[in-house]
């Protein structure tokens, strides 16, 4: 049985705070998720996913079952302490949590997951940050949960489509600029009358903003590289990466 391939976070993360990417591949999902896919929700075959999930827990050696969430490119942010082991969750696209043992998970396949820990290991957080969760303030809730002072937390931005290859219209621009006349630094334009957008540029200008300046990663495209990552913009239909993160 092959391991999953997998992103270790390259950052200065406290003792005890583990965290790490999962890619496409080794896996048992057939195409069009072949084959690492951990995503419930897009059609796979259910023992396919629960598979890939047993091969993540046990490459990871991670000591609970992930949280994972259903995403609705919102600003919610689950509170794993609070959530009994196991217990379902409501939609969200944060999470955050100072329990050892509670498993914060992102899944991608183009949005950024951005992972969270405070300098002293106590609290960690993760974010699902398309545009819209961007836009939304989804960084921000995280930060808001973590009850830490934003000077005092890293950040780790995962992979995420780049913007040679995220073309948007006027809308998505529009709503950045409504509250931060800067972020059209984050957007160039291209010979079709639309946008080239930048998500790690936003996302870092947007967490420069709270505070948060000891920000690590970036600088992937997951549309790029085939091999590596899925894309939902890329394909269409799918798998989905992880990105976790826990204190061990």
């Amino acid at each position: 049985m092959s391991a999953p391939d997998l992103i270790l976070p390259d950052w200065p993360a406290p003792a005890g705070v583990r965290a790490a990417f999962s890619l496409r591949s080794p896996g048992v999902s057939s195409p069009p998720f072949d084959s690492f896919n951990i995503a419930a929700h897009v059609g796979d075959e259910p023992g396919a996913v629960a598979e890939n999930r047993r091969r993540l827990r046990e490459r990871l050696e991670l000591p609970a079952e992930p949280a994972w969430l259903t995403q609705v490119h919102g600003a919610r942010v689950a509170d794993l302490d609070a959530q009994s082991s196991g217990g379902s969750l409501e939609p969200a696209d944060g999470a955050v949590a100072r329990i050892r043992g509670r498993v914060c998970a992102i899944q991608v396949a183009d949005c950024m997951p951005v992972l969270f820990a405070s300098a002293d290991g106590a609290a960690i957080g993760a974010a699902h940050a398309g545009w819209r969760g961007l836009a939304g303030g989804v960084l921000e809730a995280v930060v808001d949960a973590m009850r830490a002072p934003p000077e005092a937390l890293l950040a780790w931005l995962g992979p995420a489509i780049g913007q040679r290859h995220f073309e948007v219209g006027d809308e998505v621009r529009a709503a950045f600029l409504a509250t931060d006349p800067g972020a059209a630094a984050a957007f160039a334009a291209n010979p079709r009358g639309r946008w080239q957008c930048d998500l790690y540029g936003l996302a870092r200008r947007r967490l420069a903003a709270l505070g948060v300046t000891r920000i690590h990663g970036g600088g992937w495209c997951t549309y790029a590289d085939a091999g590596r990552f899925f894309s939902y913009r890329r394909n269409g239909r799918c798998g989905r990466m992880a990105a976790v993160i826990w204190r061990a």
